[in-house]
């Protein structure tokens, strides 16, 4: 047959094709008893129009989906093909169900080769998202097990057609098709000689699938951040600040955002304020304002409605040890902290600031996020570990003197996104304040960047700023092409690890304080 001959169309099956269906059913089924009785069909119909699929070359089916809704807690378990039949031999379609049940897929043996089967089970696919569906599973028939069966056990044929060391018309298909065999169903269908008796359990899950619940409990899938590309300039008083970064929260919540971002260390001009001699004593000056900020803002967040990273700043502990932290301020009142745990070689030198010892992913109204602050991205271990705990956004304040140093930001930052599949804020300060001794340069271009695959801009970069210049970024985030693109990208970083040769943990620090130092 040449393909220009092709005229095909793809439709739902109507009770007046029962005549064309059955002419199919017989050849496919010339083994096990040919095609199923009309009043079977004409029940499918009836009870789930939506699920009955078929492929017409102008008059003729060539190919065919049956499907019925089962719940999803009964039939992922063991089951006969019996236990989906009724009196009769009416399908048993459930309409309270939770997943789909592919009862087959047929094509017609001289269409085979078109990839017809993968047409059909892409239609499945779109089905069971529209309807919010757990996910579709499947008894599958493996016919060529009788080949084979005075050598290989039921189990061991199936691995090794999933190693294709052994073609199975029927398994080989549904594994190319994403589908995973959950266990071995013994006497499913006993008249089945080919396979004498045995199939597959299949499941294909619907990572896109919500729960029903209220709309008040529905947790965002499309998140908008707006950043701050911050300019350093001195300021008279507390106030200058907070009034600059309270017209900041206000524009950006303005624009409906989910998320207001400030850069590292972002209120340090105010060390402006003191003698600049001493660089330890105005450092720590400058912690001095750290629980007002952290008032104010939080104070913001619940008043504009908006959660807010508020860059960083110095925080000092009862003992006098400096941590640079940057804090969450959630809309509705909470504050959560997370400190920077690299601390660069300036850090340490000019200011004695000492690392954290704790990291977490933050969960929100709008996502799973987590914040790494500058100097932190630069160690790939770290997003690694959140990116296990299921983060969607990562927010990396940051403060940059010169553009190489920017670079090595950015350049980890975009990394990050890719081989962790999140998406990456990273916001800096610009503008340049010789009066104040570090903080006599900036470089700054603050980006959004995301995974590198088709449902994401081509240079995998969501949205940047002018390099240098005050002002504000949008971005709108989509979480949901997170899910899509950790199960179903061109490539799966998180999802194809290999975890039998390499692992990651994160060391128990208990052991500081007399636990057992070899504790991990």
């Amino acid at each position: 047959m040449s393909i220009e001959d092709l005229h095909l169309n793809l439709r739902n099956l109507e009770v007046e094709d029962y005549a064309k269906l059955k002419v199919l059913m017989d050849v496919v089924y010339n083994d096990i008893g040919g095609a199923w009785e009309k009043h079977t069909i004409d029940r499918l119909i009836a009870e789930f129009p939506d699920g009955q699929i078929v492929i017409e070359d102008e008059d003729r089916i060539v190919g065919v989906a049956l499907t019925v809704l089962v719940d999803y807690e009964t039939f992922s378990n063991p089951h006969k093909y019996d236990d989906l039949i009724g009196n009769r031999e009416i399908i048993l379609n459930n309409v309270q169900g939770d997943a789909l049940y592919g009862l087959d897929v047929l094509i017609d043996p001289a269409y085979r080769g078109y990839r017809l089967g993968r047409r059909l089970y892409e239609a499945r696919k779109d089905l069971c998202r529209s309807m919010n569906l757990r996910a579709i599973l499947a008894g599958g028939r493996i016919p060529n097990y009788f080949e084979h069966a005075a050598e290989l056990s039921p189990t061991q044929y199936i691995d090794q057609v999933s190693r294709k060391e052994i073609y199975d018309p029927i398994l080989s298909f549904q594994l190319a098709n994403d589908f995973l065999v959950k266990r071995l169903l013994k006497k499913y269908l006993p008249e089945d000689e080919r396979s004498q008796g045995y199939a597959t359990l299949l499941e294909w899950n619907n990572i896109l699938y919500e729960p029903v619940a209220r709309v008040l409990e529905t947790r965002k899938t499309q998140v908008r951040v707006g950043a701050v590309q911050w300019q350093m300039r001195e300021f008279a008083s507390v106030e200058q600040v907070l009034q600059q970064v309270e017209f900041y929260v206000d524009a950006i919540a303005d624009y409906q955002s989910d998320f207001a971002v400030f850069p590292e260390l972002f209120n340090t001009p105010l060390m402006g304020l003191t003698d600049q001699s001493d660089q330890i004593k105005a450092i720590h000056f400058l912690a001095g304002f750290t629980e007002r900020f952290k008032t104010e803002i939080s104070r913001m967040a619940v008043s504009y409605n908006i959660n807010i990273i508020a860059g960083s700043m110095m925080e000092e502990d009862s003992e006098g040890k400096l941590y640079n932290v940057s804090y969450l301020c959630h809309r509705d009142g909470n504050i959560e902290r997370q400190a920077k745990l690299h601390i660069t070689p300036q850090e340490r030198r000019d200011w004695v600031v000492e690392g954290g010892d704790e990291l977490r992913v933050f969960e929100t109204d709008a996502g799973r996020v987590g914040i790494l602050i500058c100097y932190d991205v630069e160690f790939p271990e770290l997003p690694r570990l959140l990116a296990e705990q299921e983060m969607d956004i990562l927010f990396v304040p940051f403060w940059t003197d010169t553009k190489n140093s920017y670079l090595r930001v950015r350049h980890c930052s975009q990394a990050r996104a890719i081989e962790n599949e999140c998406y990456v804020v990273a916001c800096g300060s610009v503008g340049n304040v010789p009066s104040i001794e570090n903080l006599d340069i900036q470089y700054a271009q603050s980006s959004v960047f995301s995974p590198s695959d088709f449902a994401f801009p081509h240079d995998a970069v969501m949205s940047e700023t002018t390099p240098n210049t005050e002002m504000v970024m949008f971005s709108d985030l989509d979480l949901t092409r997170l899910r899509v693109v950790r199960s179903e990208g061109s490539v799966t970083n998180l999802k194809d690890r290999r975890k039998d040769l390499f692992d990651l943990r994160w060391r128990d620090w208990s052991w500081k304080s007399g636990s057992n130092p070899d504790s991990y």
